[in-house]
């Protein structure tokens, strides 16, 4: 079969006896190349510009460019910081003593700090470990740390231990010293996790303290059994 877009006298014939369809016609490469480089033109500088780039094209701009660059400075602003935020941490890290005012003390503005201090042979503590470790992952935003007691509190006694503290703009927001503070050997991740929502250090999803369920179970069982006694006597 003859292709209708060949170029013959024939095929000529046909289309203009309306038999065959016009024959398509060809881009012409130039014309496809002008038209990109019209389309890269069309974009404004500053939609390319980094942070820096904007600041530095300001004086050689006109006013209405001028406000378009304010609108799309704010704009990457808002961008970069909802991606610290987001991706800053997601574990909890280990540090040394020496390394306390760094990353605790100095930490960046606004930061919550996390930091549990801790001896490996306490079954506490190395429960909390756990825990913080689910929680770091849960709350990125969040710094959380750990620390061999020894190294930062020279001969801390093992009675006091653990210690959660929280931490914000270099100031203690929360502290948990020792075992009943920190939840107790039958806490769990949802009760550590309420606890470090009452002082600020993470936005929970909880709607209530975890804590309470047990506690309004235990109140039920009390006065279940209290009836009971009373009908017996």
């Amino acid at each position: 079969m003859q292709d209708p877009n060949e170029d013959t006298n024939w095929n000529d014939v046909l289309r203009d006896f309306g038999i065959i369809p016009p024959k398509k016609e060809e881009k012409d490469e130039t014309e496809e190349m002008v038209l990109e480089m019209q389309k890269v033109a069309a974009v404004k500088p500053y939609e390319r510009m980094t942070l820096p780039g904007l600041k530095n094209a300001e004086d050689t701009l006109h006013e209405d460019d001028e406000r378009a660059i304010e609108m799309y400075r704010q704009q990457r602003i808002k961008e970069l910081k909802a991606l610290q935020n987001t991706q800053m941490y997601g574990e909890l890290i280990e540090i040394s003593g020496n390394q306390y005012v760094k990353e605790v003390t100095n930490a960046k503005e606004d930061v919550w700090v996390v930091i549990h201090l801790y001896r490996s042979c306490i079954p506490m503590c190395a429960l909390l470990n756990n825990y913080l470790a689910i929680l770091a992952k849960k709350f990125p935003e969040t710094k959380f740390l750990k620390a061999v007691v020894d190294s930062c509190i020279y001969k801390y006694q093992d009675t006091c231990l653990p210690i959660l503290s929280a931490y914000r703009n270099g100031q203690i927001k929360g502290m948990f010293l020792g075992i009943d503070q920190c939840g107790g050997p039958n806490a769990t991740p949802e009760e550590l996790e309420w606890m470090l929502t009452e002082v600020g250090a993470v936005k929970s999803d909880l709607e209530e303290d975890p804590r309470k369920k047990f506690v309004d179970l235990m109140m039920s069982s009390v006065k279940r059994s209290s009836i009971h006694r009373t009908k017996d006597d």
